[in-house]
């Protein structure tokens, strides 16, 4: 991908993500991944380094919202709008883990790296950025109590999902397909759930809880 002459430091970032991404698998997210991929585009590898002052947060936070745009792409043409709610939710996050094939290793690192104390709040407002857009494709226009539940437990979900998807040497990902069903149907029965605790057994509903039930499920 040629950089326009004009290209704001924004493109360059959007350019230069998914170069850096397919560099990571091999160097990891580093500066000698990020100088690959200017070399890659053909940006400046100066100017490479001011579109990332965060270094590895910032290229991962960049590639991200590369994934997040081409999902809005992919889907904004009302192609869902057929679908059950537990269809267009499972369609969105398998477009987003199939945009990860063969940088399994470059996401690892990626997940690694967000996992560091000083990253992870950053890579929790990146996840809810995520999950928000999943919910607003899929028609979601909640915005009382729903509207916080439902992105926190999809994020949840997918960031489950992606760690079975990073070590998942089934055919066709199967066991990440698996996995990630068993994950859609925990959120319908969360609705359930919900509607018990907003009932009247609030002191008996641990939010905090239920999300580590979907994260780390018992079987």
């Amino acid at each position: 991908m040629a950089l326009a002459e004009d290209a704001t430091l924004d493109d360059i970032r959007h350019a230069l993500a998914p170069e850096i991404a397919r560099a990571a698998v091999f160097d990891g997210w580093s500066d000698a991944a990020r100088d690959a991929a200017a070399d890659m585009v053909g940006a400046d590898s100066e100017v490479a380094r001011l579109a990332f002052p965060g270094g590895a947060m910032d290229m991962i936070a960049a590639w991200i919202e590369t994934i997040d745009s081409a999902m809005e792409a992919r889907f904004s043409d009302g192609s869902l709008g057929d679908m059950k709610i537990r269809e267009r939710i499972r369609s969105l996050v398998w477009f987003r883990l199939e945009q990860l094939a063969g940088m399994e290793e470059a996401v690892s690192r990626a997940l690694a790296i967000q996992a560091m104390p000083q990253n992870l709040a950053k890579a929790m407002r990146l996840g809810w950025s995520s999950a928000d857009k999943m919910w607003r494709l899929a028609g979601d226009k909640a915005t009382d109590y729903n509207h916080y539940s439902k992105r926190a437990i999809l994020a949840s979900i997918y960031a489950a999902t992606l760690g079975v998807y990073v070590n998942d040497e089934s055919a066709d990902k199967a066991e990440s397909r698996g996995f990630l069903d068993r994950r859609i149907e925990g959120v319908m029965k969360f609705e359930k759930a919900k509607a018990q605790w907003l009932g009247g057994n609030r002191e008996h509903f641990d939010v905090a809880r239920f999300l580590g039930r979907l994260r780390y499920p018992q079987n």
